[in-house]
């Protein structure tokens, strides 16, 4: 049974929609930054038109380049996770956003909660668990609930801390901050938890190491990243 394209009700062509959508998510960008970018290339559409197209297409996008990554990853040995919990403030009131990263920096999960106990980290490893398996170590720092969380798994002697060694997942943060100041942070849990399920898996897909590569590779692997890009969602 052939598969029926999300783009059959839209009069734009899908190479605009998918243009705006990794414009946004991609750059630090407001809504009406995607508009004056687009009309520049004789695109004419509303700033409302670009949020609905990514709170439409985004997670279509991220949830096929997720699940090629996800049988990927599961395919090979994991080798180390680095969990760390940030503070988001939404309407004012602090919340934590959970995040996981491998021994390579790419982002494995984001999780919200409004706690950082036991019940919160539990929900969060066991939730990395059932995607992606077994890593051989989780680098945590000195927060206690990671402990207790692991020992209710019963994978204590996977858990290491210590002094620079989360390192890894502390950098990954960075990318987030800077969305978060050009949205003017969160207005709801739930738009948080999906905006970072969908930011992840974009930044993932045109991570490419730009410092450890060549120009060569660097830019035979952007042109790959960009063209598998433009067939996401194809029919």
């Amino acid at each position: 049974m052939t598969q029926r394209s999300p783009f059959r009700y839209f009069k734009t062509s899908p190479e605009v929609i998918r243009l705006a959508v990794m414009l946004y998510v991609r750059f630090p960008l407001s809504l009406r930054d995607v508009e004056d970018l687009l009309h520049e290339r004789g695109i004419d559409i509303c700033h409302e038109t670009v949020r609905q197209w990514w709170m439409r297409f985004g997670q279509i996008f991220a949830a096929e380049i997720r699940r090629k990554r996800v049988s990927r990853l599961r395919a090979g040995p994991q080798w180390r996770w680095h969990l760390d919990e940030v503070f988001v403030k939404i309407n004012g009131e602090r919340h934590y956003l959970w995040r996981a990263v491998d021994h390579e920096g790419e982002v494995l999960e984001g999780f919200v909660s409004k706690s950082r106990d036991r019940k919160a980290a539990l929900k969060f490893l066991r939730k990395m668990m059932k995607r992606y398996g077994s890593p051989s170590e989780i680098v945590t720092d000195l927060l206690r609930s990671y402990g207790a969380a692991l020992r209710e798994l019963g994978a204590s002697h996977l858990h290491v801390t210590g002094k620079h060694l989360n390192n890894r997942a502390e950098n990954s943060h960075l990318p987030f901050r800077r969305r978060e100041r050009a949205m003017l942070r969160f207005r709801r849990m739930r738009s948080l938890q999906k905006f970072v399920a969908i930011h992840a898996s974009v930044s993932n897909h045109f991570n490419l190491d730009r410092s450890l590569a060549r120009r060569q590779h660097f830019k035979q692997n952007r042109t790959a990243a960009l063209a598998e890009w433009r067939q996401l969602a194809a029919a």
